[in-house]
This record gives structure tokens, C-alpha cells and sequence, in this order.
């Protein structure tokens, strides 16, 4: 079998003020590129509050942008090493705050504690996939060093509220959890929450995040 051929560079796609105290490094999830609407958002939003992100094209991903051929994402080992790799090149670990959304702040999750960055941010985190609540990606969680946040909505398929209130994780970890939100934040329309509401909402709890940092 011949070894699939080497990803583009790393390339980053930035807002917000170069001179930022912390930069925020975000990678999208399985299925969908660093440019959604959603992670626009956020980006657009931290970068409004006056932090600098750093939006990060996994390497199956810089593939599929380059050939529009779509793939499955690539094994753990190869995504953790494309963090190490993007984190290396942004510079002082100390000013980075890593994470992405879904699978993207998963795989930062890995690297977190052993690059010695200043905070893990996950935006909908997979606690499991959907539907097999006991296959939990939750044993690193125990004893994650990093200030984390994970910001999670309060029904997410991957790990809800009732479920993650049983879970063992580091007391390093917060969460902050929008109400009837999915695993992209959205609520259903009778909530009489609005997707727009829990976006700030979600953002907001993020910038004062960091602000401690």
C-alpha cells in the first residue's frame, strides 16, 4: 500500500490584533473546514473582544481543500503531531490557548498538558459518539493539568448535561453549558432560546475565560 501523499503546509487563517496577549488556536471538527459559519463566529467574536485566533486545517482537511476531494479524518497519532507541529510554529506555548470545535478540541486535548500551552479551549466536546454512552474518550480528562473551558450545549448527542455531571474529570476543567443547545450550541425553537442567543452566549462565556488566563 502506498503512503498517502504528504498534506499542504500548515497555513493559519487569523483575526483579531497581532499584538494580543494569547492567542487562540482553533481546529474545526470531523467533517467541516476551519471557514463555517460557526467557527467564523466565534473567531469573529474572540477577535472582537480583543484576542488573537489562529484557525488550523488538519492535514486531511488541507487535502480535501486542495483537491475538493472529501476523506475521513486522519488517525489520532498523525492529528496530534499536526498540533504539535502548528504549535511549534505560533511560538511561545505559554500565550496559546488550543482547542476547536468537536474533534478538533479533542485532539488538542491530547497535546494540552505535554506542550505546556496556557489554556485548552473545546467547543462542543465528544465525550462519546453519539449513541454508545459507554465508549468514553473521558480518561485523560482525569487528570488534564491545563485550564480548560468546554462549552457545551445542555443536549449535545455527545455528551449531555445529565451525563457529564457523572463523569470523573480534573477540577482544572470548567464548563459552561447553553441552554437546550446541540452540539453545534442551536436549541430547538420551543426552548425560547434562539441559535443567535446561545452563540453569544457561548462567546461571552469564553472571553471571560480567557480574561483569567
Amino acid at each position: 500500500m502506498t503512503a498517502p501523499d504528504p498534506p499542504p503546509p500548515l497555513t493559519f487563517l487569523f483575526d483579531g490584533p497581532e499584538d494580543a496577549r494569547l492567542t487562540v488556536v482553533l481546529a474545526h471538527g470531523a467533517g467541516a473546514p476551519v471557514d463555517t459559519p460557526f467557527l467564523t463566529a466565534v473567531a469573529r467574536g474572540l477577535a472582537a473582544a480583543g484576542h488573537r485566533v489562529a484557525r488550523l486545517e488538519l492535514p486531511y482537511m488541507r487535502r480535501r481543500r486542495a483537491d475538493g476531494r472529501r476523506r475521513r479524518p486522519d488517525p489520532p497519532a498523525v492529528l496530534a503531531a499536526d498540533w504539535r507541529q502548528a504549535i511549534a510554529a505560533l511560538g511561545d506555548p505559554s500565550r496559546l490557548v488550543i482547542g476547536g470545535k468537536s474533534m478538533g478540541g479533542r485532539v488538542a486535548s491530547l497535546v494540552a498538558d505535554e506542550a505546556g500551552v496556557a489554556g485548552l479551549l473545546c467547543l462542543g466536546y465528544p465525550f462519546h459518539p453519539v449513541g454508545q454512552p459507554d465508549k468514553l474518550r473521558t480518561a485523560h480528562l482525569r487528570t488534564l493539568a491545563t485550564p480548560a473551558l468546554v462549552v457545551q450545549g445542555e443536549r449535545d448527542p455527545f455528551g449531555t448535561r445529565e451525563e457529564v455531571a457523572a463523569f470523573d474529570l480534573a477540577p482544572t476543567i470548567e464548563i459552561a453549558w447553553l441552554p437546550d443547545g446541540d452540539h453545534s450550541w442551536a436549541p430547538r425553537k420551543a426552548s425560547g432560546q434562539t441559535a443567535g442567543e446561545n452563540l453569544a452566549a457561548g462567546v461571552a462565556a469564553v472571553v471571560e475565560w480567557l480574561g483569567r488566563r
